[in-house]
Formats: structure tokens, sequence, C-alpha cells
């Protein structure tokens, strides 16, 4: 499968429509205080990449690398779309943000994500990139419905 990712400014329909997904589809399964997916403008805030990508014109997935500090980003609004689960959209973006944490020099990349059945796939592809469970970091802390993991790089 041959995949295009890009930078994205984050105007396009397709994009928003994600987010929307993205954002719904949290909702589902967190308690509105236990929810911490970055809307379009969390997104767009300094420090902050966000990428698409794409299968030529069909937007199947977007993930962003938050800088934390010099040394330390955190994966965030990683999805893929409904309609393209399982073609390796999701590993692939995974892949990039990971990649861009190593020519940034991060010396270490995490994230949180949720601990309900339905974030059992994301753990899985966490976990297969070298990803393992770790503390609450950054401004997080302990919440039953958060899924704190780190990988060193």
């Amino acid at each position: 499968m041959s995949f295009r990712i890009r930078l994205d400014d984050l105007r396009g329909a397709s994009v928003h429509a994600l987010l929307r997904e993205h954002l719904a589809g949290v909702a589902l399964h967190s308690p509105p205080e236990s929810i911490h997916a970055l809307d379009l403008e969390g997104l767009r805030a300094p420090g902050m990449s966000f990428w698409t990508l794409w299968d030529g014109e069909e937007l199947l997935a977007c993930g962003a690398l938050k800088e934390l500090d010099a040394t330390h980003g955190e994966v965030k609004s990683m999805r893929t779309a409904a309609a393209h689960l399982r073609r390796g959209a999701a590993r692939a973006m995974l892949e990039h943000v990971v990649a861009e944490a190593r020519r940034r020099g991060y010396r270490r990349l995490s994230l949180e994500t949720g601990t309900a059945a339905a974030f059992e796939p994301a753990h899985r592809l966490y976990a297969s990139a070298g990803f393992v469970p770790c503390g609450p970091f950054a401004d997080y802390v302990d919440d039953p419905y958060s899924c704190f993991m780190t990988l060193e790089l």
C-alpha cells in the first residue's frame, strides 16, 4: 500500500469530518472530564504538528506530535477513518510520528489513550511499536479512564 503523508493545515472539510469522528468516538467511551483529545484550535497550537495520510484523494488517517520539551514529545490525535480500518494506515502514521520525533532529537515519546475495550486496538498498535505502560506525564493526572504509554528513543 502506498500512502502519502502530508503536513496538514487543518482547513479541509474531510479533515474536519475525521476529527469530528475522532472526538465523537472518544466521547462514546470516556467521561467528559477524562477526554484529552484535541479540537481544531488545540491542534493549531504552538508546538503542534499535524499530519494526514492519504490514498489518492481519500483521507484515511491523521496523527499529531506535540512538543512537550526539547527531549520529549507526545503522540496526539491518532485516528483512522472507520471506513479504512485494518489497511495499515494507523501503523504508517505512527511510524511517521516516531520517525519525526527521532529526527527532532527527542529522547522520549509518550501518549495518553483510553482504557475502555474500544481502545484495545490502539493499545496493541502502540505496544507493537515498542511503547510500554508508564505513569502520567506532562499535565496529566492518574485517571482510571487514561492509559499512559511511552517509548524511549
